[in-house]
């Protein structure tokens, strides 16, 4: 006997229905409270299926609503669903899938998905059969239906579809949806053409099998007058571009042609996918020779696509010029990720980098508040990286656009191209040089446009090419630059403040010293912004404020810059509350001020450091009551306590020895026990730079815990979390300096990972100069416990130490290696060619190392006698031999 619903039943349903369409929050409170009722009723999700499929005398809204209700009982507690509910739910559906509503067709095609996608594909096995074989009616709707429902699983359960576990569906799918390319209804032929994408990427085994057909049946549909089926084609093809370029690259020639035409399709979503092919192209070793002779028909199209759309003008409120006063809805602000700390050494000629080649991703983008992804976005982002492909051979196609674009009289026209300009800088920087001297002038004056949008994509391609700007005389653009820029962060457009500041930044990191004689007028600047800017772009003016201290260092630590910086940054800090998440960018901006201003942060230092071991302690506190009761407290944000662990290392590390009498009264070094075994990687790194910075600078409180902390260090020389391996590894090193020989019974504790990490091919650069390091320093400290793995390591170690500066952390190494070459001479022998050239990348070693250096080189050559020397240096190249003869007479 079927299920009947009960009339009463069924009146309380549809008014539940009603309710909740119901604008009002008391109502809607209401609502909730009635479903959790109704829901301990196992049939009441019989009668949302009915009110669904079967209750034609409802609206549609109201029907289609019943299905999405019960679609969140599907997903909340299908596993509790009775046998003969949930075979009554999946009949309906397929009875059902073919409604003349699309919007009822649509709301089944979901809920099967979500049935499906509960382990319930295993379970269900007729579904897709039984779906393929409606794909077959005659019943347009039924058809459309079908697919509809097919494309949903295909979407969310394509990996499943393509494994034995349901015995290889696709092998009968794939060619099935392949017929229906030819349909004759475009809602089909665009249905069958996405459940096949769905394959690409994960190259499923039935795919590849008919990718010839595929490939085909896409070049039959290219001029498709649907512009879904259209947008769906490229889809395909920019996949296909991924994983099976070799099917492309004979046909390559009419796929570009074709591609051409579509990136200016008046559709802006077929314009949008036909775009990104020249986005994936250009990753392609192919590209340069596939594209070199359509640069002259690409370049102009993907200019014209750079222009703002009108849309985006009324979205972005382009004509409103004054919003500062306006505050910021807390939607527009985006989570901000706290980048962990990571120990990096200082390079030969340049700064060392924070964290460089660990985790690279900071990606500049210039208008963020549109951040869907458009066809303006698309272009710039396609242009930049063929501009990284072909560099200066792009510079013809672009620079007679460039100057009709730049001096337009239309604004929309000037923008774009100023967004050319900017998108190329990185790609294009040498040919760009000649023009620089009259494009920078020009674009200083465009930060006074009286659009604001002109003034922030101004504001974006300048920090482009800062670099070039400090490298002029500071009177040619820099002043003028900065002068400007300090105007734009006081600007009455809160879009054109956002873009100074993220400029200003760049500017700052690019010119770091030359900034100082400009301070007092920066920091007037910065410190007004202060008490005008809204919520979001206070978060920006913090990074701003904190590169400034990165970038100028100790000549911060003056009374006056003091005065003026510490006071507003001090009141935020007691305004915050310890769960306002405002707290990161502040944190992060006074670990540098702190940093930077070393004893002059001193006056602010105690509530600082009290606030940090706070929030770290509250967090452990919350993570711990997490764990023993998950369904009574929340998780924490762990992201709190990193920021404070962060914040506690920036005031280690600048205010040295005096942080003494703080840790002496706090339990950080408890803290810090559990932070070191904490199971989030970046909590882990975090607390390892934190404890070498503590063994940095108050070693006395740190010894009492190295038995206990040793062990955790050892286990945590794992490279596959390369932040968390790198900072370990340093903290070792630094205990090891302040140990001596006592260091000896951790030795084996952590040398093996540490060899074996130097020797991993394509282990980062900062990890594998931080490995040496510590290696240098434990053979330094301990030589005969460490001599005898020289052959195993001797040659990483030299090449990983030829780039970097002379500096403590290097002399300290390289004392332990020739330390240990006195206890096993023997193991360098092999590749002392290696040796010798890391000798020579000392520019000015210490007379008692240069001794040691001296011994070692002459041992050697009185060693093998003076014929076997001759032919052994005959292998050096040239410069090393200079050097050698010159510093050391060898």
């Amino acid at each position: 006997m079927e299920w009947q619903p009960d009339e009463q039943g069924l009146q309380q349903v549809l008014q539940l229905l009603k309710d909740s369409q119901s604008p009002d929050t008391a109502t809607q409170r209401a609502v909730q409270e009635k479903l959790e009722q109704l829901n301990q009723f196992p049939d009441f999700n019989n009668y949302l299926i009915f009110v669904l499929t079967s209750l034609k005398s409802e609206d549609e809204p109201t029907r289609s609503l019943s299905g999405l209700i019960l679609k969140n009982n599907v997903k909340a507690h299908y596993q509790n669903f009775p046998p003969n509910v949930a075979d009554f739910i999946k009949r309906e559906c397929l009875n059902n899938i073919g409604d003349p509503s699309p919007l009822i067709r649509a709301t089944i095609g979901i809920l099967i998905t979500t049935i499906a996608s509960k382990g319930e594909l295993q379970a269900w096995p007729e579904l897709l059969p039984q779906l393929c074989n409606l794909l077959n009616s005659e019943d347009y709707n039924t058809c459309e239906g079908s697919f509809g429902a097919l494309q949903k699983i295909c979407e969310d359960s394509s990996e499943l579809l393509d494994s034995d576990a349901l015995n290889r569906p696709l092998n009968i799918m794939i060619p099935k949806f392949l017929q229906f390319f030819k349909h004759c209804s475009p809602k089909i032929r665009s249905h069958a053409i996405a459940c096949v994408n769905q394959f690409i990427i994960g190259r499923a085994q039935a795919l590849m099998d008919n990718i010839d057909t595929f490939i085909e049946s896409l070049f039959a549909l290219a001029g498709d007058e649907d512009s879904e089926v259209r947008k769906n084609v490229c889809r395909a093809l920019v996949m296909l571009l991924e994983v099976r370029i070799d099917r492309l690259i004979p046909h390559m020639h009419s796929i570009i042609q074709y591609m051409l035409q579509r990136t200016q399709d008046p559709d802006e979503n077929v314009a949008l996918e036909a775009c990104e092919f020249w986005l994936t192209l250009a990753e392609q070793p192919i590209c340069k020779e596939a594209l070199s002779g359509h640069l002259v028909q690409l370049i102009p199209i993907l200019v014209n696509g750079m222009k703002y759309s009108e849309i985006d003008i009324i979205l972005l409120k382009g004509d409103v010029e004054e919003d500062e006063a306006v505050p910021d809805s807390e939607q527009d602000i985006k989570p901000r990720f706290h980048k962990s700390r990571t120990v990096t050494l200082q390079h030969e000629g340049g700064q060392g980098e924070e964290g460089e080649d660990i985790d690279d991703d900071d990606d500049d983008d210039d208008d963020d508040t549109l951040s869907d992804w458009n066809l303006r976005k698309c272009s710039a982002a396609a242009l930049d990286v063929l501009a990284n492909v072909f560099r200066e051979e792009l510079l013809p196609h672009l620079l007679p656009l460039l100057k009709g674009l730049l001096f337009h009289p239309d604004w929309v026209i000037k923008e774009s191209g100023i967004l050319v300009l900017g998108a190329i800088a990185e790609g294009c920087m040498q040919g760009m040089v000649p023009y620089l001297p009259e494009l920078i002038p020009h674009l200083i004056q465009c930060l006074c446009d009286k659009k604001a949008l002109v003034r922030s994509i101004a504001c974006w391609t300048l920090s482009r090419y800062a670099h070039w700007v400090v490298s002029q005389p500071p009177d040619a653009h820099l002043k003028p630059l900065m002068t400007e820029l300090l105007k734009r962060i006081l600007d009455g457009n809160k879009r054109v403040q956002e873009a100074a500041c993220s400029a200003f930044a760049t500017l700052e990191e690019e010119a770091c010293t030359e900034l100082v004689p400009y301070l007092s007028f920066i920091l007037d600047t910065l410190v007004f912004a202060f008490g005008k800017y809204q919520h979001k772009n206070l978060l920006i003016l913090y990074d701003a404020i904190g590169t400034l201290a990165d970038s100028v260092g100790h000549h911060l630590n003056q009374p006056e810059y003091i005065q003026k910086l510490m006071p507003p940054l001090i009141a935020k800090w007691n305004e915050l509350k310890d769960e306002d998440k405002d707290l990161f960018p502040l944190l992060e901006c006074l670990s540098s001020v702190a940093t930077a201003l070393q004893s002059g942060f001193l006056p602010y230092c105690e509530p600082v450091y009290q606030r940090c071991v706070t929030l770290v302690q509250k967090t452990l506190a919350q993570a711990m009551m997490y764990s023993q009761q998950p369904d009574q407290y929340e998780a924490p944000d762990k992201d709190f306590m990193i920021v404070a662990l962060d914040l506690l290392s920036g005031l280690a590390e600048g205010l040295g020895g005096h942080v003494d009498t703080l840790v002496a009264r706090s339990n950080i070094m408890t803290l810090l026990f559990q932070c070191m075994q904490d199971t989030m990687p970046e909590v882990r790194q975090s607390s390892f730079a934190l404890l070498g910075d503590l063994t940095k600078a108050c070693f006395p409180h740190v010894k009492p815990c190295i038995a206990e902390f040793m062990p955790i260090l050892g286990t945590n020389l794992n490279p596959e979390f390369i932040s968390v391996c790198n900072n370990a590894t340093w903290a070792i090193g630094e205990i090891c300096m302040q140990m001596g020989v006592e260091m000896q019974p951790y030795i084996a504790m952590v040398l093996n990972q540490l060899v074996e990490i130097i020797n991993r091919p394509n282990t980062p650069k900062t990890l594998l100069e931080n490995t040496a390091i510590t290696i240098g320093r434990l053979g330094y400290v301990c030589p005969q416990e460490v001599a005898s793995m020289l052959p195993q390591f001797i040659r990483p170690w030299c090449t990983s130490l030829r780039n970097i500066r002379d500096n403590e952390e290097k002399d300290s190494a390289f004392r332990g290696i020739c330390m240990m070459i006195g206890v096993n001479p023997g193991g360098v022998v092999q590749d002392f060619i290696f040796f010798c050239d890391a000798v020579a990348s000392w520019v000015n070693p210490k007379d008692d190392l240069r001794d040691m250096f001296y011994k070692i080189l002459h041992g050697f050559k009185e060693q093998v006698g003076e014929e076997n020397w001759l032919q052994f240096s005959e292998q050096f190249p040239p410069l090393l031999k200079e050097r050698l003869a010159a510093c050391y007479g060898v």
